[in-house]
Parts: C-alpha cells; structure tokens; sequence
C-alpha cells in the first residue's frame, strides 16, 4: 500500500535504465535437492533467445518519472555510512522477487530490442502489466501464472488441499515437486542462501554504525531472520524502535503476489529517512484506536480483540524502493508487521512516505480530480486530505479482528486469495470512519470533513486504474460499485463528472464497514469471493471516464530514478 504527461519518451527511457534490477544467478531444475527452477512462468511461452517483441506500446508511457530525493543535512557521518550498505541490501531483496515472480531476468531483459519496452518488463518484474490485469505485452508469453513461481506450473488446487503436510501454508517457502513428482517445500532461507547471507552481512555491518541501540538490535535480528525464516522476534525488535532518523524494511513481507492463495510473503525494501516535524504532529492519534474499534459499527463480538494502543504514526521520504513494493503501482504508506501476534501484543507501526505520496498527488490526483469531480467540490481535493485519508487507511488495518470467530484460525488464511482486498476494502472505508470520528472530537480540525469525501472519491479514480490483479484496485472497484448502489454520488451524464452525495455517502460507508467486518469475522470465504464477484468489476461506464483519463494523458502512477547517485551520496 501515484506528471503531466503519460507518454514518456524512449530517449528518457533509456535514461532511466537501471542495472540495479538485474540478477546474476540462476536456478537449476526443480528437484528434491534443488531451489526452484528459474526459467519462463510456462512450459508453453519460455523465454524467447530470440530478440521478444511487444505486442502493443501505447501502454508504456504509463508510469511518470519521480527522483527519490530528501534532505540528508541532519544526518551524522555514520548514518549517511549506513545507506549505501542499506540500499546495497535492497537490489539483492529486488533480484530475489524478480525470481519470486518471474524467473531470471537477464535473458529476458537482454531479448527486448525495444528500450521502451524493456524498461516496461523492469518495471512489471517480468512481461506481464500489472496495472492491466496482467495481461503479456510480449509475443509468445502466455497468462501469468496466479500463484507467480511459488508452486509447481502444473499443480493444481485439488491437489495442493489434498496434499498433507504440515506448514504448506507457511510464509517463507516454495512449493517444488522431488524425483518422484510429488509435492516438497523449500524454504526460502535454504532457496536463497548465498544472497540472504549477503544481505544479513551488510545489515550487521550497518548495525556496526548505527548510534540508536534498539535500531542496531533490529538490523542484527533482521539479519538472523532473513537466515532462520524466523522474523517475529525482529518484527517485535522493529515496533520496539522509535526514535531513529533512519529506517529500513527488509524480508520477504507482503502476500500480494501469490494470487493462488495468498500464503507466501514476497521479498522488498524500503530505505526511509524521517520526516521529524510531521511525525511528531501524527503521534497522538494512536491512543483513540481502542476506542475506535469500540464505536465500530457491528456487534461486539466482531470487535473483541483491543488494538495496541502505542502503534507508531511516523512521516518518512523514502529513498529506495526495492522487490514487490517497487512492482508496478508504488506503495505510499506502510502498515507492519502482518504478524497478527505482534499486532495484538504490540500493535503496528504506520509509515506514511511523503515525498512519494506528494508525487502522486500532484502528477496524479490533482489532473484526475481536474477531469472527472465537479467543478463545485474540485476545491475540497487538498493535499492534507489525501495526507490524512492515505494516513487512516493504514491506521484502520489495527481495527476489526485478526482472529475468525469461531477460532479456526486467523481472517487471512480463512479468506485465503481474496484476504488481500477485502482488507485493503476495511482499511480505506474504516480510515473515513476514523476521520469522521476524530473530527467530531476536535482532533482533526484543518479543513473541512467534505474534503476527505471529495479526495475519497477521486482516490477511488486513482487505484481502480491499477486493475484486476491489485488487491487494491479490487478493493477500490468494490467500493465503487457499492457507493453507485446506495448513491453516495451521482454523475452528470453530460459532463461526466462525478459530485459526493452526503448524507448517502456516509450511510454507504457505514454499511460497507459492516459487512467487511462481519466476513472478515465470519471467515467468510465464500462471501468474500462472490463480493469480489460482484462488484470488482470494472463496468461500462466507468471504463469509458477511465479512458478519458488516459486520453487525456495523466499517468497511472509513478516509477522512480533512485539511488546513491540521486542522493549524491
């Protein structure tokens, strides 16, 4: 958990070309002994040695170029020390998710003629758009697999719920087939050993010159973590940090990419620097999550579990993006750990990234608002809304419950490939329910309470353009589609422009917290799935407004120049 113009030119393209994404190693065949095979996704579309060419390019100027740049000025000589050791610890994270999601890239990459389209398969981590529900932009590939190379290419589901085996379901391992065909798990610390040892080397030399304890102790836990497969004492190590100006998230984190099942956690990175001033204005919001998930609109027992009440808000500029977070739409908040045990012990650290979240706003949200909110309510799309909107998303996630009701086990193993966007659906509808309870008690007071709705719903425009396969384009194209029921806007058939409708909008939020709160609780896999069915779609009308907005050239989201070189380091 985005530029005027949306064709970017293939002279700047090949400026931005980065030998950062590159991975040098290559897996032999699956086998028993063996890490996974790091060849094409399919049998039937193998990577081509031949020059691949794109089957279409008017996509490829989707994506407007951002520098990751802030101020080191603050930082003493042994932190700047620190970055490059970071930043050289992310691009291993970013060749150990090209492999994750694609296979090795060199060949790829080196069978592109065209620089605009190579640069297109860096950005997507292999040839498929993600933004356009991962359909191939390079002849000769076939769909991307939905369960990305974490499960044999030829395993079905039938056969994966037949299979008994203890932790088949766990974070951090591959599923690979023995000599004997049968199914094996391999654990990401033995898969990735060579690179994983490397990166726990520069995280303990970095560890060597950090001056904040509890930060030296999370980089050396991080570092035994990516070795052991065993991050929750790190994760816990992690919410115990508080008061360093450097951060970095690092490890196989996120599930977004196995679309199978939602099971195994995805490698990525971010190097952050904390924004001081506008941490310290976020602080006192996390002491009402308690009373928060008391008010939340459904029967107590869907919201028994109490929240940690000393979660971290913190303002970083990041500076380095690096693996899943880096593919396709970049995130621009942060929400962890996903460890539902530290969350109810200690509950989460939210990390809103500022210079990029500035970025979208003004290259994305500001055109998009432009073209389809009413000329009335255009006023109400500020930059403190989107702020704050974006900020209560990722507070939201610590509210509802972690645990199924009837205690078969946690909401996102119950809800399995769909756990993803239903949470992200809870997290934005309950961050507007956070806000509208906040400014009813005085604690937010700047601005106006339309101007959230407003850039609600122009948000909305934003992450729905990230397609099918994003849990938060899913998310984002449920929420249209409830709102559009329960009219909580309407839209001018002759301009085309879309105005909030109040009272509508705020019983639409009220209602759609319900029933993602009770199918989270439930575990409710067949409500959440008909859910998805339903109403995360993309119809008629709204295809037509989205490309308006490509017509009229605002990108889809952003892609970045980075690196010690950008920041002059």
């Amino acid at each position: 958990m985005r530029n005027t113009a949306n064709r970017i030119t293939e002279v700047f393209l090949l400026g931005l070309l980065s030998a950062g994404l590159l991975s040098g190693c290559q897996q032999p065949a699956d086998n028993a002994d063996s890490p996974p095979a790091e060849v094409a996704a399919k049998a039937e579309t193998p990577v081509a040695e031949e020059a691949a060419e794109p089957t279409a390019n008017q996509r490829f100027g989707i994506y407007a170029p951002v520098a990751l740049t802030t101020d080191l000025s603050h930082l003493s000589g042994d932190q700047k020390a620190m970055l490059p050791l970071l930043i050289e610890a992310a691009k291993i994270m970013d060749g150990l998710f090209w492999r994750q999601a694609y296979g090795e890239p060199s060949s790829l990459l080196q069978s592109i003629a065209d620089p605009a389209a190579r640069r297109f398969a860096q950005i997507n981590y292999g040839p498929w758009d993600r933004l356009d529900g991962n359909k191939p932009f390079i002849d000769r590939f076939g769909p991307k697999p939905a369960g990305a190379r974490f499960y044999p290419a030829d395993m079905s589901k039938d056969e994966f719920e037949a299979w008994d085996q203890p932790g088949k379901d766990g974070l951090y391992s591959f599923v690979r087939r023995n000599e004997a065909g049968e199914l094996h798990l391999h654990p990401y610390s033995m898969v990735f050993k060579p690179e994983l040892e490397q990166t726990a080397a520069l995280l303990r030399e970095a560890a060597g010159l950090a001056e904040d304890p509890d930060f030296a102790n999370y980089l050396r836990l991080r570092a035994d973590a990516l070795v052991t497969d065993n991050y929750q004492p790190s994760d816990m190590a992690w919410m115990d940090m508080k008061n360093n100006p450097i951060d970095v998230v690092i490890g196989p984190i996120e599930t977004y990419e196995d679309q199978l099942y939602g099971y195994r956690a995805a490698f990525e990175a971010y190097v952050l620097v904390k924004d001081m001033a506008w941490s310290e204005r976020l602080q006192r919001f996390a002491q009402y999550m308690p009373e928060l998930q008391r008010g939340l609109p459904v029967d107590d027992r869907y919201k028994q579990e109490v929240p940690g009440s000393d979660a971290d808000l913190n303002a970083y500029d990041v500076i380095y993006y690096a693996g899943d977070c880096n593919a396709g739409s970049k995130t621009i908040a942060i929400n962890l750990p996903n460890d539902e045990q530290v969350q109810l012990a200690k509950g989460t650290r939210r990390l809103q990234l500022k210079n990029a979240m500035r970025s979208k706003f003004d290259q994305i949200l500001v055109p998009i608002a432009d073209e389809l909110i009413d000329q009335e309510q255009r006023r109400h799309i500020t930059f403190n809304a989107f702020f704050a909107n974006t900020m209560f998303h990722e507070v939201a996630h610590g509210l509802g419950i972690k645990n199924t009701l009837d205690g078969s086990g946690t909401v996102r193993r119950a809800l399995r490939e769909h756990a993803s966007a239903l949470e992200e659906g809870k997290a934005d509808i309950l961050g507007l329910y956070m806000i509208q309870k906040l400014r009813d008690k005085g604690e937010i007071s700047e601005g106006e309470l339309l101007d959230n709705y407003v850039t609600f719903m122009a948000g909305i425009f934003r992450s729905v353009r990230f397609g099918a396969t994003s849990a938060h384009g899913k998310a984002n194209m449920i929420r249209f589609n409830f709102f559009r029921e329960m009219d909580a806007f309407s839209r001018n058939p002759e301009s085309g422009r879309y105005r909030i409708n109040v009272t509508n909008f705020e019983t639409a939020v009220e209602a759609l917290s319900r029933q993602l709160l009770m199918i989270q609780g439930d575990g409710d896999y067949q409500g959440a799935a008909g859910l998805v069915a339903e109403k995360g779609v993309i119809r008629p009308e709204l295809a037509a407004d989205l490309n308006r907005l490509a017509d009229a050239n605002i990108p889809v989201d952003i892609v970045f120049e980075q690196g010690t070189g950008v920041l002059g380091l």
